[in-house]
């Protein structure tokens, strides 16, 4: 039998985002109690109202992922109010599409303290809550955490780095009843694109290539949803992602060459 998710609490970060308020909502028609963390701190307190007039048990944090105590302090409220964590979902991100060489090191640092470091600091505030209640980790990564993507190095530096910090915990809580489970979604119609950084910083004005199907939040997080019911311990969700991740394993330079094809422009001035 798979983990039935009635009467749990979800813990969502980036839940003010597209895919944030998927989760959330696919989870609370489970009901499921929900906890909306996010630096829009408004616009997870409204969602929260909304859901919350039609039933469902919601709460909305400001919370900054990239500060520990925030962290900390966030999960701390959702205990409070409803006892514990049953499921943390690692959602919030950021991006950046620019060259290595363009691009300053306060970028990848800025990449790396939401995309990384902000799933470190939930998860350690929120780990003792989910062992005492055999709990779910989940990672919203991608295929650049197992793929090389151009003019991404810094975003895909953080999702290799998940997945190494991810994989690892797994096999630390083997003997825990915790589960850990990456989702590696394709291209994904949602805000992350249209707020991606340049090299300097500022809002690109690169346009966007991309390769396969733009999915629907709600897509990906019904596909992810049964996946955890399922106890899946990888998602990739889309065919060009499958197919990128046997490529990078049994012929990586062919994969490096469809790929600068297919990416290549986004770099051209």
């Amino acid at each position: 039998m798979g983990r039935i998710f009635r009467g749990k609490t979800v813990v969502i970060t980036g839940g003010a985002g597209g895919l944030g308020r998927a989760f959330g909502h696919r989870f609370a028609q489970a009901g499921a109690r929900v906890a909306l963390l996010d630096l829009n701190g408004k616009g997870v307190e409204e969602q929260a109202a909304q859901w919350g007039a039609e039933g469902v048990e919601c709460i909305g944090i400001a919370c900054d992922v990239t500060r520990e105590p925030a962290c900390r302090g966030a999960l701390a409220t959702v205990m409070d109010r409803f006892g514990g964590v049953d499921v943390l979902i690692n959602n919030a991100g950021i991006t950046h599409r620019s060259a290595f060489a363009d691009t300053r090191p306060g970028v990848f640092q800025q990449v790396m303290n939401v995309n990384f470091f902000g799933a470190l600091y939930c998860t350690q505030a929120a780990l003792p809550s989910l062992m005492e209640r055999d709990g779910l980790i989940m990672v919203i990564s991608s295929v650049a955490g197992f793929a090389p993507l151009l003019g991404r190095s810094g975003y895909a530096a953080s999702k290799h780095a998940l997945h190494g910090l991810f994989e690892t915990l797994r096999t630390e809580l083997q003997k825990t009843g915790v589960d850990v489970m990456m989702v590696c979604p394709g291209y994904t119609a949602t805000n992350i694109s249209i707020s991606a950084l340049d090299g300097d910083g500022t809002i690109t004005k690169h346009p966007q290539s991309r390769v396969g199907k733009m999915a629907r939040p709600a897509e990906v997080a019904d596909a992810v949803f049964l996946g955890a019911e399922k106890g899946r311990r990888i998602m990739v969700l889309t065919p060009t992602g499958v197919i990128a991740r046997y490529l990078c394993r049994i012929w990586p330079a062919l994969y490096d060459r469809l790929m600068i094809r297919s990416l290549g422009g986004e770099l051209e001035r």
